[in-house]
């Protein structure tokens, strides 16, 4: 009979294996390893668990439990070890993403006892560019300041609506929220294009690590789309994490947003991989 796989909590110790793996795929486990670079893997740190399945004395995957469930290197037998334990916890998490198998096997095994999913996102292709853009940049896109919050903040909640389905502002009026705007302005992660006092663009750094950043919220003020605004000033990010953030950039995207789609390729992003998101 064999023995079903278990999943264990990583500590301190276990940081150079985890390191190890994480750096197999520099650009797929991002999001992972950002975490680790501010928080280290002590849980009062990190705010979260992370989770490790072993084979011997081998780390062999890991999953993040955290307000994202995100698995990276697994297969068959670690994701129901990873699905035992998140279990065990219980739901805390709004959303499952990673590699697309894996978060789909995995959603497979947790949708009976979390079921029903507000919407599950099953291909989303995960681009990076270690090149400068082909396209010109937007000379008048830059990194906001926190004198812009007050126009920053209507852009991200209306990004986040459009883009989530829902309201980012919660039963707290919107304080966590807009400490997290306020944090990646301060952290200097937060591009913007502002005219006549409105932010016409905007786009952040999530995961930030040695090897990879990764671009998130990007969005265009609906009264502005169709104007090529988008090509340009992706091209200014790009740009300028290239020389000031990670040798490479990457960003994921929904299968069939294909007006950002042909904005990313114009702007070098090729697919390294797919990634899938279950939203709850």
């Amino acid at each position: 009979m064999l023995t079903r796989q278990r999943a264990s909590v990583l500590t301190g110790p276990d940081l150079p294996a985890v390191r190890s793996l994480l750096e197999r795929d520099p650009v797929g486990g991002a999001v992972v390893a950002a975490k680790l670079t501010t928080s280290g893997l002590a849980e009062q740190h990190l705010g979260a668990q992370l989770w490790g399945s072993w084979r011997g004395r081998q780390l062999r995957a890991i999953c993040l439990s955290s307000g994202n469930l995100v698995p990276f290197g697994t297969d068959t037998a670690d994701l129901r070890a990873f699905a035992d334990r998140a279990l065990m916890q219980g739901r805390i998490c709004s959303s499952i993403l990673g590699e697309a198998d894996s978060v789909l096997e995995l959603w497979g095994t947790l949708r009976p006892h979390w079921g029903p999913a507000r919407d599950i996102r099953a291909c989303q292709p995960l681009l990076a560019t270690d090149r400068p853009s082909p396209v010109s940049p937007d000379p008048t896109v830059r990194l906001a300041e926190p004198a812009d919050m007050h126009l920053v903040l209507p852009a991200c909640v209306a990004m986040y609506h459009e883009e989530v389905g829902v309201s980012p502002i919660g039963r707290d009026g919107g304080a966590h929220y807009r400490g997290r705007v306020a944090g990646a302005i301060a952290a200097n992660r937060m591009y913007v294009r502002v005219e006549n006092g409105a932010v016409v663009f905007k786009a952040e750094l999530g995961a930030v690590t040695s090897s990879c950043c990764q671009i998130q919220g990007v969005w265009v003020h609906p009264e502005r789309r169709g104007e090529g605004i988008a090509t340009a000033a992706m091209s200014a990010v790009v740009n300028h994490a290239l020389r000031r953030v990670a040798p490479v950039v990457s960003l994921y995207v929904n299968d069939f947003n294909y007006a950002a789609r042909r904005v990313y390729a114009r702007c070098g992003f090729r697919q390294v991989g797919t990634f899938a998101s279950v939203l709850f």
